[in-house]
């Protein structure tokens, strides 16, 4: 155990001992641990907080690297290879397992279990919170994995990752998985393996992205919602409560459907991460032009970006040529396209938002 360490006699600050005292075998052990107080052990109850606390029933390896102030609760597991940041706290019942890295001042809620003893390691940044029962980097669940391989999951800083989440490693040596920072990834969650995600996205309750997606950055998900193999998701996007995606969803645009179609801009989105009124604008333009044109005789999509990229205004501002180079890029080699998107009439444009 890292000489950083001071045993002390308070139990890990966020652990209800009246709680615990329900527990049978941890009220044998809590009574073993404070009789040996009570029989003349003397336990250090002036040390500050910063100077880390080990509960006496973690399993801490001698080998672990520990930083200060690392607090380490009840029934908790460290393995040798795991190094454990400044001011990380993990609460009853968390694992840190095989080659796993803890930045500073990550938090293990009970029952979260980060890493495994597969080859590969796994690299948390600093501020991360780790839900309850949730599983973060582990073996990926995808049959032409080789266990001798390496594998990888590496996630940034400040992200809140909830209760029962699971994030895979990448399925390969050469790959890996990869969360960006300042996500807020809700409960019951699915990264698998090979994902790769930008920051700053929001994922709400049960999202699951299969293998090999691309989520950018500022994208929101509601509920329920399916993401197929090797989609990309572009940012800004907003994509609705129980959506099953199977194909691109290009910058700015929102999407929604048991098979998710274009239902028009994310404009709330857009509004929040303070696109101004003329961007918001240029983009409705934009768009109208290349999914919602009211000649019949207007021809196919790649000549209706065609017209929009030699249209005075609109080619000269950022927002649009970023929307237009987003689906372009959906239509590259080795790419699915864009989900569909409605056959608009003159009627219909009244309704658009």
């Amino acid at each position: 155990m890292s000489s950083s360490f001071l045993k002390q006699g308070n139990l890990c600050s966020r652990f209800s001992l009246s709680s615990a005292l329900q527990i049978p075998r941890l009220r044998h052990l809590l009574h073993f641990f404070f009789s040996h107080v009570a029989e003349g052990e003397q336990v250090d109850t002036s040390t500050p907080a910063k100077s880390g606390f080990v509960h006496p029933t973690a399993v801490v390896h001698p080998d672990a690297l520990i930083g200060q102030g690392v607090s380490i609760g009840p029934f908790c597991s460290v393995s040798s290879s795991a190094k454990l940041g400044n001011g990380c706290q993990l609460y009853p019942g968390s694992h840190v397992s095989g080659s796993t890295e803890l930045g500073d001042n990550c938090t293990l809620m009970t029952g979260a279990v980060v890493g495994d003893d597969y080859p590969g390691c796994t690299v948390i940044g600093s501020n991360n919170t780790i839900g309850y029962h949730a599983v973060i980097g582990v073996k990926c669940q995808d049959m032409k994995y080789k266990p001798e391989d390496e594998c990888f999951l590496e996630v940034g800083d400040n992200n809140d990752i909830r209760e029962h989440t699971s994030i895979h490693r990448s399925s390969k040596s050469t790959d890996r998985t990869v969360i960006g920072n300042d996500n807020f990834i809700m409960g019951s969650c699915h990264i698998a393996h090979d994902c790769k995600i930008g920051s700053n996205n929001i994922f709400a309750n049960s999202t699951l992205l299969a293998g090999h997606v691309e989520v950018e950055d500022y994208v929101h998900t509601a509920g329920a919602t399916v993401v197929h193999q090797f989609c990309r998701i572009g940012s800004f996007s907003f994509l609705g409560g129980g959506s099953v995606v199977t194909q691109d969803v290009p910058k700015y645009m929102m999407v929604a459907g048991e098979r998710a179609e274009l239902r028009g801009l994310n404009l709330v989105g857009l509004t929040r991460c303070g696109f101004s009124n003329a961007e918001i604008r240029n983009l409705r333009t934009a768009y109208r032009k290349i999914f919602m044109s009211v000649d019949a005789n207007v021809g196919s999509l790649e000549e209706r970006m065609a017209e929009v990229e030699l249209h005075g205004e609109l080619v000269h501002v950022p927002a649009v040529r970023a929307m237009l180079q987003s689906i372009r890029n959906s239509f590259a080699e080795n790419r699915r396209g864009i989900c569909k998107f409605r056959h608009w009439n003159v009627s219909k444009l009244a309704e658009v938002a």
